[in-house]
């Protein structure tokens, strides 16, 4: 009789395969863990925790910029040392705030008469895509012929509203469009740029009055 044929082993792996096998799985762990973390952008502070750091003055307020004003000039914030620095953050399109207060400053404005010229003020756009130098042009000769409209990218906007602690969100409307929640201080600096303080939303002219003036003086004496 003729022996039946035997099945072929099975080959079994060698241990250079095995080996192989745990090399490459060691390889990709040691890739995963040597990839950097994706980091994650900082969550925007609250407008509670912006207005904590201006009224107890925690940390420095105000900086350098680089924009253009409504006339198309560039203009940073070397362009206004030498007179008291009035800044006030806001958009064209708010509908209550942002022109009252801005009706505050210029009428500040003019009951300094020709003491006006030591002052400056400028109105910072929020909404840079929307508020072009021309529409800012447009927008401001309603309140006072000395106000500077600035404008300018997206991402500069953001650096100097960072800078003066100013908290804005976009957000939607009572009537379903867009809008932007800010905060809304009168931020008053001197003639070195430095921040003095500010005023808060609603401030009339003749409350302003009471802290430039003084303000003036003293430097007109020397005495800052």
């Amino acid at each position: 009789m003729r022996s039946a044929a035997r099945p072929a082993p099975r080959p079994r792996p060698t241990p250079q395969r095995g080996a192989g096998t745990a090399a490459l799985a060691a390889c990709a762990l040691g890739l995963l863990l040597a990839a950097p973390a994706r980091t994650e952008e900082a969550p925007r502070r609250s407008a509670a925790e912006l207005m904590d750091v201006l009224m107890w003055n925690r940390e420095p307020v105000g900086g350098p910029f680089a924009l253009v004003d409504h006339a198309g000039r560039p203009r940073t914030e070397a362009d206004f040392r030498g007179k008291l620095l009035i800044v006030y953050f806001g958009f064209t399109a708010c509908p209550d705030i942002c022109p009252t207060d801005l009706m505050e400053i210029a009428r500040a404005l003019t009951l300094l008469g020709a003491e006006a010229e030591r002052v400056q003020a400028v109105f910072v756009t929020l909404d840079p895509d929307h508020d072009t130098p021309a529409h800012l042009a447009a927008y401001l000769q309603s309140f006072h012929p000395a106000l500077i409209g600035l404008t300018g990218s997206p991402d500069a906007i953001r650096r100097m509203a960072d800078a003066y602690k100013v908290y804005f969100a976009k957000a939607e409307g009572a009537d379903g469009n867009g809008t932007i929640e800010h905060s809304a201080f009168v931020y008053l600096m001197d003639r070195s740029g430095a921040y003095l303080g500010f005023f808060p939303p609603g401030t009339s002219a003749e409350r302003m009055l009471t802290i430039i003036r003084p303000q003036m003086a003293a430097e007109r004496s020397g005495t800052r």
